[in-house]
């Protein structure tokens, strides 16, 4: 029978060979055991070292139970700035803080009587942004959590004081206030009691959001260092809703000064109102929302006195006036009582009545630099127009210089933008 088996599993032996085939066969059979404990999957105890014989539910459940769980651990959070009990804090101070767990990281700033501050957490930065300004010599509690592990709270608080009321503050004052109807080309003005350094004007842009419905795209340029405008990149939208907000108080002006106060506007746009005077024709033609309503003509600057050619908004409108130039020019001025004057330039370039010289309007100029229209003419135009409405005018000896009014429209949407301390 061994030598059967042998056989068939392929191994050939020379007569007399039974020894040595019984020694391979045990050799073999040996092997064959080895390798089997090799490729076993160790469910048996008895090749774990022993065992209660439960197979491979006990191997298992032992070696499980030798490997505790690892027990959830708290994310460290910290308050980095400002430092803990730190006093003269500025009023618009960011509060930094350190986690682990930053996506679910939540800060809370409170005032004395336990008001939450209103701001914004940037997770990414690890950096809480208030919305409004603190008030001075206030103190305020920082209050940085992330969700509790075990019933275990992860949380930690930190005090800081608000700087006193410093002695240098700047005025800021918006031209418009709330509830005006403006025309389309109505900048809006923010203006400072003292000029405002560079380096500090674009803090100064970050903290005056403009809000129009709809939206509108539009930047703020510097007019001069004590004056900043806004306009969008074309006219305003007929019938716009704009508010604004000017959050500057206890902001940093530079040299020790710093912002007075915050201020917010709420304003609306009237209908489109476009007023278009060429020199070549001594015509205005009058565009509302978008038709052309009237036609009428118009005398112009002489050659001594040109009007500017540009674009430009009304700035004031008075329905009776004395123009009043001998202080200026004490031989050749003049004094003269004007209907429906709208000032144009600071100059004194107006749109007015003028029946003296109704003759020469549509036909040759003869003004000192204004447009001039008939009486009849005036008062309609008058009745129809409000601050903030656009005219160009094109075809004079003179063009329109910049800051001679307001002159936002007198230059690119890309130029304009250079004015812009952001650009």
């Amino acid at each position: 029978m061994e030598i059967f088996r042998v056989r068939q599993a392929g191994l050939s032996q020379p007569a007399g060979g039974g020894r040595r085939v019984r020694a391979t066969l045990v050799a073999l059979l040996a092997g064959s055991l080895l390798f089997t404990a090799a490729c076993s999957d160790s469910k048996s105890p008895s090749w774990q070292g022993g065992g209660n014989g439960s197979g491979s539910n006990g191997a298992a459940g032992t070696a499980e139970s030798a490997t505790p769980s690892p027990e959830p651990t708290l994310s460290t959070v910290a308050v980095t700035s400002p430092l803990a009990a730190a006093t003269g804090v500025e009023a618009w101070s960011d509060v930094k803080f350190t986690s682990e767990d930053p996506e679910n990281t939540t800060v809370k700033v409170t005032d004395s009587k336990g008001t939450e501050v209103k701001g914004t957490v940037d997770k990414d930065a690890k950096v809480w942004h208030p919305a409004e300004s603190m008030d001075w010599g206030s103190k305020y509690t920082v209050t940085v959590s992330t969700p509790a592990v075990d019933g275990k709270n992860n949380q930690t608080s930190s005090d800081f004081t608000v700087m006193k009321k410093p002695a240098n503050l700047v005025r800021v004052t918006s031209f418009l206030g709330d509830g005006n109807v403006v025309g389309v080309g109505m900048p809006l003005i923010i203006k400072f009691g003292r000029s405002i350094p560079e380096k500090y004007r674009a803090t100064v842009e970050k903290n005056m959001v403009v809000t129009a419905t709809p939206a509108q795209e539009g930047t703020w340029g510097w007019i001069s260092p004590t004056e900043v405008h806004f306009r969008p990149k074309v006219y305003w939208k007929a019938n716009s809703k704009i508010d604004y907000k000017v959050q500057l108080k206890g902001v940093k002006l530079g040299d020790g000064w710093y912002g007075k106060s915050d201020l917010s506007v709420n304003l609306k746009t009237g209908r489109s109102l476009i007023m278009t005077v060429s020199n070549k024709t001594k015509k205005m033609t009058v565009t509302q929302d978008g038709k052309v309503v009237k036609t009428l003509p118009v005398s112009l600057g002489k050659a001594s006195t040109p009007s500017s050619s540009g674009t430009m908004v009304v700035i004031e409108k008075k329905e009776h006036t004395v123009f009043d130039t001998t202080d200026t020019d004490p031989t050749g001025g003049y004094k003269t009582n004007i209907d429906f004057a709208q000032r144009i330039t600071w100059s004194g370039q107006f749109i007015h009545a003028a029946p003296w010289s109704e003759g020469q309007q549509g036909k040759r100029n003869v003004s000192h630099g204004c447009v001039n229209v008939s009486e009849a003419m005036g008062a309609w135009l008058f009745s129809r127009t409000m601050m903030g409405d656009v005219i160009t005018v094109s075809g004079t000896e003179e063009k329109l210089k910049n800051g001679n009014g307001w002159t936002d429209w007198n230059m690119s949407y890309s130029a304009f933008k250079q004015l812009s301390a952001l650009s």
